[in-house]
């Protein structure tokens, strides 16, 4: 994988995981105490040096831990995590809901993007190239230390009522080249300052002239082993139901 070794990738692991529940930059000390690597402190830390150096974690303000960078959280989603599985029950459960709307695709699009917010505990939008924006569970932002910060906070808030971005989100996504099984934002990515800390990961639909996409924008440490397999079977019954 890339240019990392197996004890590189391992050691990378832990620590996006360990940085995605705990919120807080991570030393080598927490990694040799927590995980099994079968390596002493000192070693662990040559080797997030050398991780740094090659852009996949960074030193965060005055602490001795680390954080991953954009790069290192793509690599983790995309490379290493283990997606959990949604049982019959919540996919039976999610079907039913959007079904109700079959009949009113607006409607069917907006009860969807409350049904991922309420499953991720997370803020869900979704979006479509006629121009309509919904969200849903925005207030759960406020549970998450990065938007604490003011100016973080307000910076992601605008976005609701900036159709440029989403419509170049859009773009930008179906104009890509092959076909991702999700997508992810992270930081500059986003194209505003202040959201350093922030990520968007979303799947884009298509159903005859119904094309957008549906996601959830929150801290960039998310949950992803849950929240994108959620993502992507919203955007899979989307385009089943609406077909």
């Amino acid at each position: 994988m890339a240019d990392l070794t197996p004890r590189q990738i391992n050691i990378l692991k832990h620590l996006v995981e360990e940085f995605i529940d705990k919120a807080q930059p991570v030393g080598s000390e927490v990694m040799e105490k927590k995980f099994n690597l079968g390596i002493c402190p000192a070693t662990i830390r040559n080797e997030m040096s050398r991780l740094a150096q090659m852009g996949y974690i960074k030193k965060q303000h005055s602490s001795s831990g680390r954080v991953p960078t954009s790069m290192g959280l793509k690599f983790y989603v995309k490379q290493l995590m283990e997606p959990e599985k949604l049982s019959v029950s919540e996919e039976i459960g999610i079907k039913d809901k959007l079904w109700e709307h079959r009949s009113n695709f607006d409607r069917m699009l907006s009860q969807a993007t409350k049904e991922l917010a309420k499953r991720t505990k997370c803020w869900s939008v979704s979006a479509t190239q006629q121009g309509d924006f919904f969200s849903s569970g925005v207030a759960n932002l406020l549970d998450e230390p990065e938007f604490f910060d003011i100016d973080v906070t307000r910076t992601t808030l605008s976005l609701m009522d900036q159709v440029d971005f989403w419509n170049k989100v859009m773009e930008d996504t179906f104009h890509a080249v092959g076909n991702e099984e999700f997508h992810i934002l992270i930081g500059s990515e986003m194209g505003a300052e202040y959201l350093e800390s922030c990520g968007l990961t979303y799947q884009d639909y298509e159903i005859g002239p119904h094309k957008g996409i549906i996601g959830i924008l929150g801290p960039a440490r998310q949950s992803y082993s849950e929240v994108v397999p959620l993502i992507n079977y919203f955007a899979r019954i989307i385009t089943e139901i609406g077909s």
